[in-house]
């Protein structure tokens, strides 16, 4: 049942439809993690990539992990869509956690990643960037994004322009901002949201 879970674009679809406002994504999450006996604050302690973009961020996050993972870091890692299993939206140490890990934490995937002292946590963003649930990070230790295009119009803008300022809204100040070659447009953008 959980492999059927929405993508967070149908949710945002649904969210747009209902209040017409993506910020209530956000707003939601924090309701969602203090639920949890979590505030934002907790995430800040958490060593945090963050990565967007259209077309291959999963890659880059898989081979992000990947790359660390081979210089001996513990990593944790959070993707959204899954392939198959709901599972392998979160990895430790390129594993998906096993159906039991899975259902204790599902609430808790904070809690996991602390308890496991991971160094660093791939964390993939849904759809978007400024309004995606993965947006509440608020101190990641890099941010990223992955090649652009034309995507999700209906929530994102109908410019690669556009949908570059939503991707550069998970750009934080004073945090490295990396991105692949862009058009020059687009990349103005991004240059701007950095």
């Amino acid at each position: 049942m959980l492999n059927t879970l929405q993508t967070n674009a149908g949710y945002l679809e649904q969210v747009k439809r209902q209040r017409g406002d993506p910020q209530t994504q956000l707003e939601a999450m924090e309701l969602y993690l203090a639920r949890s006996g979590l505030q934002v604050e907790d995430l800040d302690r958490l060593n945090i990539i963050h990565v967007t973009g259209t077309k291959g961020k999963g890659s880059t996050c898989a081979f992000t992990e990947c790359i660390l993972r081979s210089y001996g870091l513990k990593t944790g890692f959070f993707s959204s869509p899954h392939l198959v299993q709901v599972r392998e939206r979160i990895r430790i140490n390129g594993q998906p956690i096993s159906p039991e890990l899975f259902t204790k934490y599902f609430w808790h995937l904070y809690h996991r990643l602390e308890e496991t002292k991971v160094d660093l946590a791939v964390v993939e963003v849904g759809i978007g960037g400024a309004y995606d649930c993965t947006n509440i990070i608020r101190k990641p230790v890099v941010c990223g994004v992955s090649s652009l295009g034309i995507d999700h119009t209906s929530l994102l803008g109908d410019t690669v322009e556009k949908i570059a300022w939503q991707k550069g809204g998970i750009f934080k100040q004073g945090v490295p901002a990396f991105t692949v070659l862009q058009p020059e447009g687009p990349l103005a953008v991004l240059r701007d949201r950095a």
